[in-house]
Formats: C-alpha cells, structure tokens, sequence
C-alpha cells in the first residue's frame, strides 16, 4: 500500500476512496447522495477524469485519472491560485509536480469540506465527518485496473445492499451499460474489455469477496 500522502501526479490513475469517522455515515438520504455527486462534478471533473465509482453509505471509491498538466494548470490559473508556479521560471519539474500535487489534493479538501458544511447543516451536528487525509493508490499495472473496476461495483453487493449490480443506485455500473448521457469516460473504459458484452461478462465471473482480496482495502 502507498503512502496516502503522496503527490497526486497528472496523466496518472488513483483509486481514491475514504470513509466516514467511526460509526457515522456519509448518506442518510438520496438527496445526500446526489448532493455528493453534484458537488463532485464542480470540484474534482475539472481535474480529474472518473472512469467508475460507487457511494456506499459509510464510504466510497472513484477510479480516476489525473487530468494532463497543461489541463491542470489551465484550471488552476483561471482560478488564480498557480501564481508562484507559472511566473517563477526557476521552478524545476520536479517542484512543478509538487506545487500541482498540493493544488490536487486542496481542490479534493475542499470538496469534502464543502459537503460535510452543508451535511452537518443539514442534521445539525458539528465536526468533521470523514476520516483525515483521503487515500490515493497509484494504479500502474492494467489488470489491477480492471480488477478494481469490478470491485468497486460489488461494494453494495458484497455489503448485502443489493441482489444485483444494477440494483444500486450509486455506482456507475449501469450508465456504464447504457447509452444515457454520462459524464464518466464510458468509451475509454469499455474499450478495456473490447465491448460492454465483455464487461457485463467479467463482472458476472467475479461475484465473492474473496475474488478481490488481492486489491487490499
């Protein structure tokens, strides 16, 4: 397991995933999840490309990819908050990805900071909700990648939530299926398994916990 501190790097894909602290739960309500999904798509689609996810009740997982440099610092500039980084010309690379990686993971901060304001506003509680410090897991290796596409589906399955993968709401297995308009890169990762056929397919072959056991937490 990495590090859950380590820099964010663009062109790069992450498991992202994190859970609430102790026995509280995220979602109490539909409306938190689409809260959850709506605040996502302003805070974190404009860095990040999502391939697949799923909201449990006290957790969740993305499969990710760092959006390209360029991509990232077009963002952050008209944010106006890459300053140092683009006007400094004595910055080294190696600096460069440093001060991105620390832009990467503030924008995921204040993701988290923005739902849990408007959570705790809502059920009247104060204090942090998620645990410290969101884990990332670099993911290099191509059939990792498609065993976690699948375990990140069998969450709700595996938790008893659902009978089927299509059952459940908050993950991304059925617009991955369909053809609804979708923010995610469906086509990308269709393209991994050849076609959806291939994908319904290897996802039916993996049904038992113990089929990710190799993926870690």
């Amino acid at each position: 397991m990495q590090n859950k501190l380590e820099v964010l790097y663009s062109d790069t894909f992450y498991h992202i995933y994190n859970r609430a602290n102790g026995n509280e739960k995220l979602f109490l309500s539909d409306e938190n999840y689409h809260y959850f999904l709506k605040k996502f798509d302003e805070y974190i689609s404009p860095i990040c490309n999502t391939y697949c996810y799923c909201l449990m009740p006290n957790h969740f997982h993305f499969l990710m990819e760092i959006k390209s440099e360029e991509e990232l610092v077009s963002f952050f500039k008209q944010k106006s908050i890459l300053v140092t980084a683009n006007q400094n010309d004595d910055l080294n690379d190696n600096t460069k990805f440093k001060t991105l990686g620390h832009l990467i993971s503030k924008q995921f901060s204040n993701f988290f900071s923005c739902y849990t304001q408007a959570f705790n506003k809502q059920q009247q509680r104060k204090g942090s909700l998620f645990m410290k410090n969101f884990k990332r897991k670099k993911i290099t290796d191509q059939t990792y990648l498609i065993n976690l596409v699948t375990y990140i589906h069998y969450n709700p399955l595996n938790a008893k939530l659902c009978n089927k993968l299509n059952e459940w709401k908050f993950s991304s297995y059925s617009s991955l299926i369909s053809k609804t308009p979708t923010l995610l890169k469906r086509d990308e990762l269709l393209a991994w398994y050849d076609d959806v056929s291939n994908f319904e397919f290897d996802h039916k072959t993996k049904q038992l916990k113990s089929d990710f056991d190799c993926l870690g937490d």
